[in-house]
């Protein structure tokens, strides 16, 4: 019998019949916590050796990040505009920090744990933010920036899918009827078409916007 998602993070549901019929949209209950923990450590790694890098080219000015390939694939030209520091310090600490948070969750879950509807609403919260942000350094990278930071595209690759799935296991649990219930099994049911939309649509962008390097390549 397929299980929902409440079976593995939120057992105090099932006290609750509309809960309990609101989990079973779930999309695929055992992915939640193996994608937090490696989208999590994925994310977490790449923001890592961007602060490695950013530290580098502080030190000395004339380094070459090893992710400056070519003229769009070039983190050196991204770290040094002020959209890499959009707070006042490199962005990758941003990003230490909050795939830090995603990936305890997922071990977290993993190991049994059980967290309240308030630790969830934060979470979404989060990620919520983090995709926002990440559509923004998507938008500055290509139209302000000029080039494209190969680390920072991997926090774009697991961020979308960790908002993604977050905010489809809050709809299941917590929208319970009418017709916002429906569209929500009508997302769930259609859960990887949406996320493979999304990434079509970054990658087509890319390819129209640097277009005239690209085909000087084939």
């Amino acid at each position: 019998m397929r299980r929902s998602p409440a079976d593995l993070v939120e057992p105090e549901a099932a006290d609750d019949p509309a809960a309990s019929e609101a989990d079973a949209a779930g999309p695929y209950p055992r992915l939640l916590p193996y994608l937090l923990l490696i989208g999590g450590a994925v994310g977490l790694l790449a923001a890592f050796v961007l602060t490695i890098e950013r530290i580098a080219l502080l030190k000395n000015p004339e380094y070459v990040p090893s992710c400056s390939i070519n003229p769009v694939l070039s983190c050196g030209s991204v770290m040094t505009t002020p959209q890499a520091e959009l707070f006042g310090f490199p962005n990758p600490l941003l990003g230490i920090a909050g795939f830090a948070i995603v990936t305890a969750v997922g071990a977290a879950i993993l190991a049994g744990a059980v967290f309240r509807r308030w630790f969830w609403v934060g979470l979404q919260l989060g990620v919520t933010a983090g995709v926002v942000f990440v559509h923004w350094l998507i938008y500055q990278s290509l139209y302000n920036i000029g080039a494209l930071c190969p680390y920072c595209m991997v926090v774009w690759a697991v961020m979308a899918p960790i908002f993604w799935y977050v905010t489809l296991h809050n709809l299941a649990r917590y929208t319970r009827r009418g017709g916002a219930r429906r569209a929500v099994e009508v997302l769930t049911s259609y859960h990887s078409v949406a996320l493979t939309v999304w990434f079509l649509v970054v990658i087509t962008l890319i390819g129209i916007r640097f277009w005239s390097y690209w085909s000087t390549l084939v």
